[in-house]
């Protein structure tokens, strides 16, 4: 099944890894304009033979699996990831097999619990009855509390990411230093499972996944060298990012949905829906935000021993 992966998806990602280089460079890129600097550079740096040899580049596999990948993770429909997970499980080993693709495949693996959530999501609650002669509808989204359950459950036995230890010492003073309570640096295991090396599709990068723009607003340098590969600058913007996350919204878990979502989208969410709490917004924001939050809240209770809603504020 993995052979039989890597001949399909590497032509798919001959197209798209030069794109999504670049795509660390620029600040917005579309899925469409991926596409389009990867075979611009195909045609530029590789030999008519090589390029002969790619053949028919299986270019509609990658994009709709990106796209679907993308807008199911942006979208309101938990239970909807569920149905990208063979794909996603497939791929992460694909990636791993080529040094070129590491750093996606750094990215993807922790959003493989995702993909196994959506499907317990999907076993447990029952589909509401279709309307005659209408389309069945979706499956409502899990509660907060059946999503903290579940992730509970995920996280019970599973042992720290290779790797966390050091980092985790290395990185806790880090955030002390922006009078923040150490315990978030776990953030790192969701984020990146503590690879500094890790990229997404999208641009974000490093152990705390930041995006470009993000990261030149926290002080960061993107050229000549992209700062938010090393694991200290990237803990130290993360930790001011957070600082300033929760003390607009006063609150551990709305913080962590912003830097999940987005301050902006998360604050609109708010306020449509009359809401304070996560847990009174949780089910309309996006799908991996709705998870994101309670899987943080289970790598401490795992990690630390510690209530995500117990730590205390920054510092003054």
């Amino acid at each position: 099944m993995v052979e039989a992966m890597k001949r399909g998806w590497l032509l798919g990602l001959a197209v798209l890894l030069p794109g999504l280089a670049w795509a660390q460079q620029e600040e917005t890129m579309t899925l469409d304009e991926l596409l389009q600097s990867g075979r611009e550079w195909m045609q530029e740096n590789l030999d008519d033979r090589v390029l002969q040899s790619l053949g028919q580049i299986d270019e509609a596999k990658a994009r709709q699996f990106l796209r679907d990948f993308q807008a199911r993770f942006q979208g309101e429909y938990v239970v909807d990831l569920a149905a990208l997970g063979g794909t996603a499980e497939a791929l992460v080993p694909v990636l791993e097999s080529f040094k070129a693709t590491k750093p996606y495949a750094a990215w993807l693996r922790p959003r493989l619990d995702y993909f196994r959530a959506a499907e317990q999501f999907r076993l447990i609650i029952p589909p509401p009855k279709p309307e005659p002669g209408q389309p069945p509808p979706p499956i409502p989204n899990p509660t907060p509390e059946q999503e903290r359950k579940v992730w509970r459950a995920q996280l019970a036995k599973r042992p720290a990411p290779r790797g966390a230890e050091a980092y985790v010492k290395r990185l806790k003073p880090v955030f002390a230093a922006q009078k923040l309570p150490p315990q978030p640096v776990w953030l790192a295991e969701v984020e990146s499972s503590f690879d500094p090396a890790a990229v997404s599709p999208s641009g974000a990068a490093g152990l705390y996944q930041l995006m470009p723009a993000t990261a030149k607003g926290l002080g960061l340098e993107l050229r000549p060298r992209d700062e938010r590969f090393d694991p200290e600058k990237s803990a130290g913007a993360s930790a001011r990012y957070l600082r300033y996350l929760y003390g607009r919204f006063k609150d551990w878990p709305l913080a962590l949905a912003a830097y999940n979502c987005g301050d902006g989208r998360l604050q609109s969410a708010l306020t449509k829906y009359r809401a304070s709490t996560f847990d009174q917004v949780a089910t309309h924001l996006p799908a991996e935000t709705q998870m994101y939050v309670p899987k943080m809240e289970a790598v401490l209770l795992r990690r630390e021993g510690t209530a995500l809603a117990n730590l205390p504020a920054p510092g003054s």
